[in-house]
């Protein structure tokens, strides 16, 4: 009870110095606190980015690199109009329209030509999907068939005046296993979502950018690979997801998906995108490696890989909280806790009469010691509750002024475009990429503020320990003679 009355007294008594000491402290701890939810705040902005790319529920994709064109070029679909008789390989000089696919010609008047094809990925045997989900690591697995449809509309003679080739992508989508892939990352806006009963169905989901834009709702019929689909949902998808346009069941886009424009082979047995759920997030690297070994073929992309190719303001922010927000907050608290045990350790000399007396009178050191470090550590607390305060608004300012962040990052979406060349309009399947803006928010977090507590302690205690070494080398001899 003497000890606390003391204690009390004697930090009343020295209130300028305990408030500059805790003063200190709470700057440093109040840096370390804004820092670090800055820090969580880029990360997290960074998870709902990367969970709007990579989609919920995945811990890693497995891709094949398609094999390139025979003989050096792409696909190749020409239209013109052709001749009666004539040559095989190219368009004509009249007569009814010619389509010529890979220099193979047919002579149509009217209709459309609608190619549902992989372009993107190389096809992976749908029996790899069980062996992947068999791994010691590998919570589920699920196979998914990334594609592109494209449909060009032939003219007649009755309607030459046609609009130009059409371009959507396509997700085929395993019905047993919805939980995976990037149709579990949206959301029903209207109608439903596929089920393990539609595996068969001639359904589809559409995303609610594509529905606006082409005026879809529940109930239109829409042609996926030549095959009209009942649109029975229309789904909507994070900002900037690059998220397929239509999506349908897995066996009906086997059916009806090739391998390229013109290919007579249908994907029936094949996925080209592998989607896998590690039993923890400390066994991701683990299934990485599993993977390789099965499929040495195979891309195995996390979302730990995918993150090193996010660009952008969102991955500069990122660093610059990583490295430099760290290395100011260390140096920062160096300082308070430099200036901590600098003030003790001068108070312990102005107060030597003091403790002398008091050795004098029969203290012990050890009871002298644990006086300064009972006075060190109160301060110490109150810096670290000033400092928790000095976090939160620091938080709080940075939420508020903090411009929008944006992430980019490229992305195949299955998706094959034409470009006009001198065999005639190619096709290709370039890298997309995706951009999307973020808020960010630093969000201050309950083990920040232990830290921050526990660190406020720390430098208490340190400055505390300096000035009872300091005590532990008075002698009451030396104290006493000063004494006037």
């Amino acid at each position: 009870m003497f000890f606390l009355t003391y204690l009390g007294r004697e930090l009343r008594r020295r209130m300028r110095q305990a408030v500059v000491i805790a003063l200190g402290l709470a700057l440093g701890v109040g840096l370390v606190i804004t820092v670090t939810a800055a820090s969580s705040g880029v990360k997290k902005a960074q998870a709902d980015v990367l969970s709007s790319l990579y989609g919920v529920g995945t811990d890693a994709t497995i891709t094949k690199k398609p094999s390139p064109p025979k003989g050096g070029g792409g696909q190749r679909l020409g239209i013109g109009p052709g001749t009666p008789g004539g040559a095989r390989g190219g368009p004509g000089g009249g007569g009814a329209p010619r389509v010529c696919v890979n220099g193979t010609c047919k002579t149509l008047s009217g209709g459309m030509i609608d190619n549902l094809t992989s372009t993107s990925y190389a096809p992976i045997s749908q029996s790899s999907v069980a062996r992947v989900a068999r791994l010691h690591d590998v919570a589920s697995a699920a196979g998914a068939l990334v594609l592109s449809d494209t449909q060009v509309t032939i003219p007649s003679q009755a309607h030459p005046n046609v609009p130009g080739p059409k371009n959507f992508s396509v997700d085929g989508v395993d019905t047993g296993h919805l939980a995976l892939g990037p149709l579990s990352n949206g959301k029903i806006r209207s109608g439903r979502d596929l089920t393990a009963a539609d595996e068969h169905s001639d359904v589809a989901v559409v995303d609610s950018n594509y529905a606006n834009a082409n005026k879809l709702k529940t109930g239109s019929k829409i042609t996926v690979g030549g095959k009209a689909f009942t649109v029975i949902g229309i789904v909507s998808q994070p900002q900037g997801s690059g998220a397929p346009d239509v999506y349908i069941p897995l066996a009906r886009a086997q059916a009806l998906a090739t391998t390229g424009p013109g290919a007579k082979t249908h994907l029936t047995g094949e996925v080209n995108t592998i989607y896998v759920t590690a039993a923890s997030a400390a066994d991701i690297a683990a299934v990485q490696h599993e993977i390789s070994r099965l499929l040495p073929s195979a891309t195995v992309t996390t979302a730990a890989s995918l993150a090193s190719q996010v660009t952008g303001s969102l991955a500069s922010t990122a660093r610059l909280a990583n490295d430099l927000g760290r290395w100011l907050s260390v140096l920062v608290l160096i300082a308070a806790f430099a200036v901590a045990s600098l003030l003790t350790i001068a108070a312990v000399a102005r107060r030597v009469r003091e403790f002398g007396t008091l050795k004098a009178l029969g203290w012990r050191g050890r009871r002298l010691v644990g006086q300064v470090m009972g006075e060190s550590v109160v301060t110490g607390l109150a810096g670290g509750a000033a400092g928790v305060g000095l976090g939160f608004a620091g938080a709080a300012l940075i939420t508020k002024i903090a411009p929008k962040l944006s992430a980019t990052v490229a992305q195949a979406t299955g998706q094959h475009f034409f470009a006009l060349g001198p065999g005639g309009p190619a096709s290709s399947s370039p890298t997309v990429t995706h951009t999307v803006s973020v808020p960010l928010s630093a969000q201050v977090s309950t083990a920040a503020i232990l830290a921050a507590v526990l660190l406020a302690v720390a430098g208490g205690l340190l400055a505390g320990s300096l000035g009872g070494w300091r005590i532990g080398r008075l002698r009451p001899a030396v104290a006493l003679a000063t004494v006037e």
